[in-house]
């Protein structure tokens, strides 16, 4: 368990240095293979043999997917459509921020890219109505994570494929979740502007002033392409007309198209900017992944997972007590690393321990899910929190307050729910038959 603690801890230091995320865990690893002294010769194939998994071409495919829907316009046109139920009502803009992430984010499947593009779209709209600079960063920063909930998310197909789960399942699983988030932040939205003189309402126009453009049946024709895409995307997947691998395939199929004649936002440029973007991203992972892979093998061979279990039940036999320990240990991991590096590192060592405790690997995505991205706009990494704040231009102290109400009154209360609420993380699931 030394050696374990001892990789764990040159993990976080190098990424604290600033070493790139990759290497960092090579260096992990190789702690453990020299502390250990453990043969590397068979450890290497090992990883080349998991990471070579059909399952994981989704993750490249969904990036590109995100990426071509990012550039291709469909945020705009998203944005518009959700206006028109919000109506005018004080702190309405920020509910359409927040609903706009939780859709964009069911196409891109990436929570960078909801952010750069629901904010970049948004925010302007925001300040020229008089809302604090702070309040919206902070807004966007949360709001966008919805992304990793909603699915398709890119963390739960690396979630189900190290947990060796079903990523439907895991899919499923975080939709409920992500629904409350979605109208708790929109309810904190409102109660924190409630009293603000700056925050202007939206107007009434006359029926015979509006443009035609602006009428709600022309925003909502424009909107059907955008939206069409998690449909055909989830329904594929759901409906069991097609694996997650093809759906991601379909998904980049569609968007290109989309994005060039119907939203005129792609062209040869932006397409290769993607395909490029893809690439780095997809390497990326796909690297860290084969770290991961001799590492839970490594874990496994030091017997981590009954010795965290053991130490947790020496604190405690309480299943509640000790769903909160790992509640605790996950939101520390999130704080410290990006959601992906953090799922990379406790899932193989957590699964496990938690199936030992009963409860359901389905459910322990959604536990995961939440935790990690609660620690995404937890400093002091927080990646989320500081992106915002360089898209919203707004000073990071400024987004402090209602990033803090977000946590207390949003992001924990959501985290609760769901971990000792199964029922909201398996419903769904046992509804499509899927546990």
């Amino acid at each position: 368990m030394t050696t374990v603690l001892i990789a764990v801890a040159v993990l976080i230091i190098v990424l604290i240095v600033g070493v790139p995320i990759p290497l960092a865990f090579f260096a992990s690893t190789l702690t453990v293979v020299i502390l250990g002294g453990y043969d590397y010769g068979f450890l290497l194939p090992y990883g080349y043999n998991k990471a070579s998994s059909i399952i994981l071409c989704a993750i490249p495919l969904f990036v590109l997917a995100g990426s071509f829907m990012e550039k291709g316009g469909i945020g705009e046109s998203l944005v518009d459509w959700v206006g028109g139920f919000v109506g005018r009502i004080k702190g309405g803009l920020g509910i359409v921020m927040v609903v706009s992430c939780a859709l964009f984010g069911a196409i891109s499947g990436s929570g960078m890219a909801t952010l750069s593009c629901i904010g970049s779209i948004m925010l302007p709209r925001m300040y020229a109505a008089g809302y604090p600079k702070g309040h919206c960063a902070a807004l966007i920063s949360s709001a966008s994570v919805l992304a990793l909930l909603i699915p398709p998310s890119l963390d739960m197909i690396l979630f189900a494929f190290i947990g060796g789960t079903s990523i439907l399942g895991c899919f499923a699983a975080t939709v409920i979740p992500g629904i409350i988030l979605c109208t708790l932040f929109s309810i904190i939205n409102c109660v924190l502007l409630r009293n603000n003189p700056d925050v202007q309402f939206q107007k009434a126009i006359p029926r015979s002033e509006r443009p035609k453009e602006a009428s709600f049946g022309r925003r909502t024709i424009k909107a059907i392409p955008a939206l069409l895409c998690p449909g055909i995307i989830l329904g594929g997947i759901y409906g069991g007309f097609m694996t997650p691998t093809e759906a991601a395939a379909v998904s980049v199929i569609y968007a290109i198209p989309v994005g060039i004649f119907i939203y005129k936002g792609l062209n040869a440029r932006t397409i290769k900017k993607s395909l490029i973007d893809a690439g780095t991203t997809s390497g990326v992972i796909m690297i860290m992944l084969f770290s991961v892979m001799v590492l839970s093998r490594l874990y496994t061979m030091e017997n981590v997972p009954n010795k965290i279990l053991s130490l947790l039940t020496t604190i405690s036999d309480n299943r509640i007590v000790l769903l909160m320990l790992i509640n605790i240990f996950l939101i520390v991991i999130g704080m410290l690393m990006d959601d992906t590096s953090a799922i990379l590192l406790c899932t193989p060592m957590l699964m496990p321990v938690v199936t030992a405790l009963g409860v359901s690997p389905i459910q322990f995505a959604a536990i995961v899910g939440v935790n990690l991205g609660l620690g995404c706009v937890t400093p002091p990494t927080a990646p989320f929190l500081y992106l915002g704040a360089r898209i919203g231009g707004a000073p990071v102290n400024e987004m402090l307050r209602p990033t803090m109400f977000l946590i207390f009154f949003g992001w924990l209360p959501a985290l609760i729910l769901t971990t000792y609420v199964p029922g909201l993380s398996l419903w769904l699931p046992g509804l499509l038959g899927l546990v």
